[in-house]
């Protein structure tokens, strides 16, 4: 396996966040296995990647029952078809998807829309299945224009996808510091949740938020007219992050196709 796994025992349910190499910037698939059947959240930027999910979900021994999509950017949706069950999101986060278009890897394989199209609406509100609870919020602004923010309250579980990195380079490329900020403020406030499960990185604690909190301050400060200048900048400041590349993608939303 390329990725890696990471196993939170959380009584009736068990937690596989699997986590890509850096050449995809870690980004997390969560795999939430009640009593009878596992739910995945997030597909993976490349299908070879995705598919480790799925055969790493086979081997759970419960079918796979539905795939949920946070939010719409292609590293949480491109391997959607993989999964071969429903694609869920809320409904503003599919229009995204469907206005963005067919997604185009820089190997130069074209994904066509139709294989990652959610095909389910998601609305805000608890939904319990198998006895657990999962409440459901969408988030407006911050690292995309329309998340969903999942919680597991009996478990104590926070699953915050892209609104929380993990020792990787916060994608700025929404240009929404202050939506993000305010987004972080208001987990922060959250109690009851020891495990925080990011989009990029490792699952974490609520410690985390002060770590994001610090990188947008700090991106807020080194980020002006020049975005070859701010990647310097904020990868001296955190030489240990992963995915600088993200950096350079943000670059060509903030500053133009020149970078």
């Amino acid at each position: 396996m390329n990725g890696t796994v990471t196993v939170l025992d959380k009584g009736a349910v068990r937690i596989h966040s699997y986590m890509s190499p850096a050449d995809t910037f870690h980004t997390t698939t969560q795999l939430i296995e009640t009593p009878a059947r596992i739910i995945a959240i997030d597909a993976q930027l490349l299908p070879v990647y995705a598919d480790e999910v799925v055969a790493y979900a086979g081997g759970l021994g419960k079918p796979l029952e539905r795939l949920i999509v946070t939010h719409a950017h292609p590293d949480h949706y491109n391997g959607a078809a993989s999964f071969g069950v429903p694609v869920h999101a809320l409904p503003a986060v599919r229009e995204q998807i469907i206005a963005r278009g067919d997604s185009r890897l820089p190997t130069g394989l074209v994904i066509p829309v139709t294989d990652f199209t959610p095909t389910v609406d998601l609305l805000p509100g608890t939904e319990v299945i198998d006895g657990v609870p999962f409440v459901l919020e969408a988030v407006s602004g911050g690292e995309a224009t329309d998340e969903l923010l999942i919680k597991l309250p009996e478990q104590g579980v926070l699953i915050a996808q892209d609104l929380v990195y993990n020792d990787v380079h916060l994608y700025l490329g929404n240009n929404d510091i202050t939506g993000w900020q305010q987004a972080i403020a208001a987990l922060a406030a959250e109690s009851g949740y020891d495990a925080v499960l990011a989009g990029h990185g490792l699952p974490t604690g609520p410690e985390i938020y002060e770590e994001v909190r610090r990188y947008l301050a700090d991106a807020r400060e080194l980020l002006g007219d020049d975005g070859d200048a701010y990647k310097t900048a904020i990868v001296d400041r955190y030489p240990s992050y992963v995915g600088p590349f993200l950096i350079d993608i943000a670059n060509r939303s903030l500053f133009g196709a020149g970078h």
